[in-house]
């Protein structure tokens, strides 16, 4: 279907679209929905169409929050965490036996808000509360679109794969790892990324983190007056609350790193005094070329436009704003993420060049230091790799998911 076709399909409707978006529990699963959400609307209010849209997910996941601060309608359903473990046994656990039974109340409940409310599709991004949705819309015989964020599918759109009328994945490398029967349902949409982070400017993150001129509250301890231009940056970040076992190898390399590098430290709320007491002790000809942060927040773009290599754990929404970008990067994968759902992620950038993964007993500061060193001394190696990152992204992954979305629904 063209998009001429599909304008024209959208406008026969007469009436505002429909769309029932769940998943959660993690940024990873519900910032690529509200993305969605938000890339869809625009694209029907350019057809003077409106949208009218439901969130399913659960009371204490993330979605809950983020739906209400949007302003988006919210309900929930009965769900459960599946506790993972390599012995069969241990599954037969006595917590997921009472959550396996909350499953079926949940596709009841589910059922009920489907019915009622009728959408034109269903867009799951995963999360244990997408099983119940997915069902109940097979069920209703809708459209189910699943999401996949990561490079292997989650547990919940495994269970969903089959039910589903389209099955978009970020990559083509998750292709093959697809059932076989599901294959020709599936879509490389990539994994979408929100609209600001691609339009950062590195100037403006000199300015909004003080780096130049007077220096803020949250840095006058530092001494920090300004970084060296002449010097590549270096942006480290263990995720939103900072990760100890990132903070603690990169405080071993420090004092090196810092000869070679400016360095942005975003350590989490947890580590920021120690992390300030450590900083103040460095020599004074490197100090002033680290900043160290609880927390960076809305000029994030601005500071991943001024990094040219970035130090960070590889979940799905982390990778794909990097390829989006074409950053070279260091991945440390959380060994407890889902289904190593991280580490397939690092090796899938390091694969095509675009990454180095430190894995396991690599995660050391002789590991971390040989990882970095060839890159910030290289412009060369930096510009290839960036090559290679830009080369896996998509920043248009938002517009390709909201097409799916829209063509599924008027495909009958």
């Amino acid at each position: 279907m063209t998009s001429a076709d599909l304008d024209r399909s959208l406008a026969a409707l007469g009436r505002p679209f429909q769309l029932i978006v769940t998943g959660g529990g993690t940024g990873g699963h519900t910032y690529p929905a509200l993305t969605a959400i938000r890339t869809t609307s625009a694209r029907l209010a350019r057809l003077g169409i409106g949208l009218e849209v439901l969130w399913v997910g659960t009371a204490t996941g993330l979605e809950a929050r983020v739906a209400e601060r949007e302003g988006i309608p919210f309900t929930t359903v009965a769900t459960g965490k599946i506790r993972r473990s390599s012995n069969p046994l241990k599954l037969a656990s006595p917590a997921n036996i009472k959550d396996m039974g909350r499953v079926p109340l949940g596709a009841v409940q589910a059922r009920a808000i489907v019915s009622d409310f009728e959408p034109d599709v269903v867009l799951s991004t995963g999360g244990y509360v997408a099983v119940p949705v997915g069902l109940a819309t097979k069920f209703c015989r809708r459209p189910l679109v699943i999401h996949e964020q990561s490079v292997r599918l989650g547990l919940a759109n495994r269970a969903l794969a089959r039910a589903a009328t389209r099955v978009a994945v970020s990559s083509e490398s998750t292709l093959p790892l697809l059932p076989e029967s599901v294959r020709s349902s599936a879509v490389v949409t990539g994994n979408p990324v929100r609209p600001e982070v691609l339009t950062g400017e590195p100037d403006k993150a000199i300015a909004a983190l003080g780096l130049t001129g007077e220096p803020d509250k949250a840095i006058a301890a530092l001494g920090l007056t300004g970084f060296d231009r002449t010097l590549p940056t270096v942006y480290i970040t263990g995720g939103a609350q900072g990760s100890v076992q990132i903070n603690t190898v990169v405080r071993a390399v420090l004092p090196w790193l810092l000869t070679q590098a400016n360095v942005i430290h975003q350590c989490g709320a947890a580590s920021i005094e120690e992390s300030r007491k450590y900083a103040v002790q460095l020599p004074d000809d490197i100090k002033p070329r680290y900043l160290v942060t609880d927390f960076v927040g809305p000029e994030l773009p601005d500071v991943l436009a001024l990094a040219d290599v970035v130090i960070s754990r590889s979940g799905a929404g982390t990778i794909a704003e990097l390829t989006a970008l074409g950053k070279p990067s260091i991945l440390i994968p959380l060994a407890t993420s889902a289904g190593n759902e991280q580490e397939h992620n690092a090796l899938y950038l390091q694969e095509a060049g675009a990454a180095v993964a430190l894995l396991r007993d690599a995660v050391a500061p002789e590991g971390l230091r040989d990882a970095v060193g060839p890159i910030i001394s290289s412009p060369g190696e930096r510009q290839h790799m960036a090559q290679q990152a830009r080369a896996l992204g998509r920043p248009d992954a938002a517009d390709r998911l909201a097409e799916v979305l829209l063509t599924v629904a008027t495909t009958k």
